[in-house]
């Protein structure tokens, strides 16, 4: 295996120089450049990433600790932050630790040792426990994107409007002639679930309507959980005639829950989703939703990041996200629709 010494000979300059050319740590004359490319080419000569992060100090990589990779809200924005670092020279080091406090820790960990250049950081929940270590690693270059009101004064974060999303696909819903109207919430726990929720009981509220209890049925952003809470809010002596669902995975569970009673959507109930994932328009019915820019979100959360890295900032920053309106076809007008309007 070609060493950098082997290069200089060939070459015929020093080791410095060839350092310098592949680091671009000083000028070099263009002729020279060029010969020590034409002599790393040759000799197929691979610098030590590690010796070269040393000397550069940096590594061109970024971390990701991210909660899931599976989810389809999820995997879309990892894959523009992939996308965006590539194009940038970064190599995205992924490390899924679901909800797990100890997993979390030993990643953060890890990525320290590694010496990434960047810390992104996607969790459902942020509880004071990962608060907390993650101030302990705000040495690094970080984005939070944190979903809800900034917690992390430390470090950038990216907000996403969920009280608004979710007030948008009730007002929706309103407009359209609907009154009875139910919800499958995902985790209050977790900020996107009780902020749309949230939002969602504001825009009746603010109609005069009362919220009905036994139409608001708790999933958890799995279509299995769409599924069974339709099934409740079916079973109930009065049935609404739409239906908010607060992620599109719970929305399908939810429109096969009320085939499979014979019920078609949307002529005997309207379903709304959330997030517009890339099958949503897939659904049948094609499923009318509440749109998050996911790869403008992953893009601008990349790019705070890499301001960050190198411009040397260091005031906080945060990145707002807004929810926009996607009609489809599983949403027609309720009884209530003033055609007058």
């Amino acid at each position: 295996m070609a060493t950098i010494k082997d290069v200089a000979k060939l070459a015929g300059v020093s080791t410095t120089t060839v350092s310098h050319v592949i680091n671009k740590t000083r000028f070099v004359a263009e002729q020279t450049q060029q010969t020590v490319w034409e002599a790393i080419n040759t000799l197929h000569y691979s610098p030590s990433a590690v010796a070269r992060s040393l000397k550069v100090n940096t590594t061109k990589t970024i971390g990701l600790l991210s909660t899931s990779v599976e989810a389809p809200y999820w995997a879309e924005i990892i894959e523009a932050i992939e996308k965006k670092c590539f194009q940038h020279g970064y190599t995205l080091l992924l490390a899924n630790a679901h909800t797990d406090f100890d997993k979390q820790r030993a990643y953060l960990s890890m990525m320290a040792q590694k010496r990434v250049d960047g810390l992104m950081v996607m969790c459902a929940e942020y509880p004071e426990s990962l608060l907390r270590i993650l101030e302990e690693h705000s040495q690094m270059p970080m984005v939070v994107m944190d979903w809800g009101s900034s917690q992390a004064s430390f470090t950038d974060t990216v907000e996403d409007n969920a009280f608004a999303g979710g007030h948008l696909a009730a007002r929706y819903l309103l407009e359209r002639g609907h009154r009875d109207i139910g919800c499958i919430p995902g985790q209050k726990e977790r900020h996107t679930g009780e902020g749309r929720l949230a939002g969602f009981i504001k825009a009746l509220q603010d109609a005069g309507i009362t919220p009905r209890d036994e139409w608001i049925v708790q999933g958890d952003f799995e279509s299995e959980s769409g599924y069974n809470a339709m099934q409740k809010i079916l079973s109930q002596k009065q049935r609404p005639t739409a239906v908010f669902c607060g992620g599109d995975v719970m929305a399908m569970g939810a429109i096969c829950a009320a085939n499979e009673q014979g019920l078609s959507v949307p002529h005997d109930i309207s379903i709304i989703g959330y997030d517009n994932i890339r099958n949503s328009r897939y659904f049948s019915p094609a499923l009318t939703t509440i749109h998050q820019p996911k790869v403008e979100l992953g893009e601008k959360a990349l790019e705070m990041l890499l301001d960050r890295i190198v411009n040397k900032r260091d005031t906080a920053q945060r990145l707002e996200i807004h929810p926009q309106l996607v009609e489809r076809r599983s949403v027609i007008d309720g009884p209530y629709i003033d055609y007058r309007r």
